[in-house]
């Protein structure tokens, strides 16, 4: 398919080669007015808007990608291949079950479980296990430890269902060493690996599943800016 495509009115060339991903479109104008100079929009097709501007004299994008696999899945897939997009960074929030996480915590997603169907599309014999790449990881990781953030890796779950009908639906994942949950991060990573591109999830634990915890709109924004600054020194 050709650029612009119904769902982004960028031309192929506005969009940079590295692209950060919250699911707020709001946010996106936020990061963008915030921490890039000269930030240009290219994107207000349904409102997803998209910006490309400079940070420490390298070009980077964000972009939102909504709520979901069915939303992100079609945003990450016309980025890694109509727009030539080589990596996409999800930043965003995640419910912890782990009890060593704490509130404001930078959590990295090595790997994503999934209740989704989405990995059927692909048509694979088996099970596949989606990851991110080692490459990212190890640069965000590396990165954090230079600023004296916090980081949390391992593997997280990928949910279709924000509003379980099973009461033990968490803590079934618990049990089995998952971190916690968000709604995003298996597609990245299989979007990314059948486009033989790169994608890396990183959250901050905005809330304790267990411990019925929830950060403050202050301590939201303070968690917030830690993982930005990590995303842009890393891949900016």
């Amino acid at each position: 398919m050709s650029t612009p495509t119904p769902h982004n009115s960028a031309k192929l060339g506005d969009i940079a080669k590295t692209v950060l991903m919250p699911g707020d479109p709001l946010r996106a104008k936020y990061i963008a007015e915030t921490y890039l100079k000269d930030p240009l929009c290219f994107n207000t097709v349904r409102n997803m808007l998209g910006y490309t501007g400079t940070y420490n004299g390298k070009t980077i994008s964000v972009m939102g990608g909504g709520m979901g696999m069915p939303s992100v899945g079609i945003y990450t897939y016309e980025l890694f291949n109509f727009y030539d997009v080589d990596n996409i960074i999800r930043i965003g929030s995640m419910g912890a079950y782990a009890d060593s996480i704490k509130l404001g915590d930078l959590v990295i997603a090595m790997g994503a479980c999934t209740d989704s169907n989405y990995v059927n599309t692909f048509n694979l014999p088996g099970h596949y296990a989606p990851i991110c790449d080692y490459g990212l990881l190890k640069k965000a990781v590396d990165t954090a430890d230079s600023l004296g953030v916090k980081t949390v890796v391992g593997n997280i779950l990928s949910t279709d269902v924000f509003y379980a009908d099973d009461p033990d639906f968490n803590a079934k994942w618990l049990k089995m060493g998952v971190l916690g949950c968000e709604m995003e991060a298996a597609c990245f990573y299989m979007n990314a690996a059948r486009a033989g591109k790169k994608a890396l999830c990183m959250f901050t634990a905005s809330d304790h599943l267990f411990r019925d915890e929830h950060l403050s709109a202050e301590e939201r924004q303070t968690g917030f800016h830690d993982m930005m600054r990590v995303a842009l020194e890393a891949f900016a």
